[in-house]
């Protein structure tokens, strides 16, 4: 009677021992896919604290720019008693003021906190939409960097410009030089603008792709196929995992 409990239960240890190592496979992807998720959610946060930051500058900068040069320009026109002056800081305060106006009409991607938006340390639904939102983010920024020095923004500004020139020449009845200095002076400042505009973002979202391939699912990044054995007081179960 010994004998052949011994021996049902040598049957039993092979069923137990799969039972207990069947579901390690499955724990070690999760750890795995937690572990990617949170690198990559550290890695697009440390992009963003760079591109953010550089749009920042530039955006307050050129906003703090034109706004104090409208400003400037309107005090002279209203203390100087020069014609010629007043017409150039007319025109002048409405080309800054457009300007201005183009800065806050069009503004940078700005997340109210990072940190705050972002969650890596939890479950991985919140990773995921950790994941997506920092994605969200530098996929924004780069747009609106790649829209910022499109051959749209050199047309429109070149029509805002080439209209200044022709207020000076032929509004205000001045020399055709004159109207040309406006349209050159005008059109190195807006080139300026253009092309100091952060493009970071571009490369770096560029990169973030070809590293972690396409974003439109976060997590992608599971084993193509893999098989599953697991063992139980049913029987044996086979599964395939894609």
């Amino acid at each position: 009677m010994k004998r052949t409990n011994r021996k049902s239960g040598l049957r039993k240890l092979p069923f137990i021992i799969i039972f207990i190592f069947g579901f390690l496979p499955l724990k070690a992807q999760d750890q795995v896919s937690d572990s990617l998720l949170n690198e990559q959610v550290k890695y697009l946060q440390e992009m963003l604290d760079h591109d953010v930051k550089n749009a920042q500058i530039w955006w307050y900068g050129w906003l703090a720019g034109y706004s104090i040069a409208t400003a400037g320009q309107g005090i002279v026109y209203f203390t100087s008693d020069n014609l010629k002056t007043r017409q150039d800081m007319a025109l002048g305060s409405a080309t800054t003021l457009l300007g201005a106006l183009g800065q806050i009409i069009a503004p940078m991607p700005h997340p109210a906190s990072l940190s705050g938006n972002t969650n890596i340390v939890g479950e991985e639904p919140g990773q995921i939409r950790s994941l997506d939102y920092s994605e969200d983010m530098l996929k924004a920024l780069a747009l609106r960097e790649k829209e910022g020095r499109s051959w749209k923004m050199h047309a429109l500004t070149g029509v805002i410009n080439i209209g200044s020139g022709l207020i000076t020449w032929l509004g205000f009845k001045r020399t055709f030089l004159d109207g040309l200095g406006n349209f050159a002076l005008n059109t190195a400042v807006t080139e300026a603008q253009i092309w100091t505009q952060p493009s970071r973002a571009i490369k770096d979202y560029e990169k973030y792709c070809r590293q972690y391939g396409t974003v439109v699912n976060p997590a992608a990044y599971k084993p193509e196929k893999q098989w599953l054995l697991y063992a139980g007081p049913g029987g044996i179960t086979v599964k395939l995992v894609f």
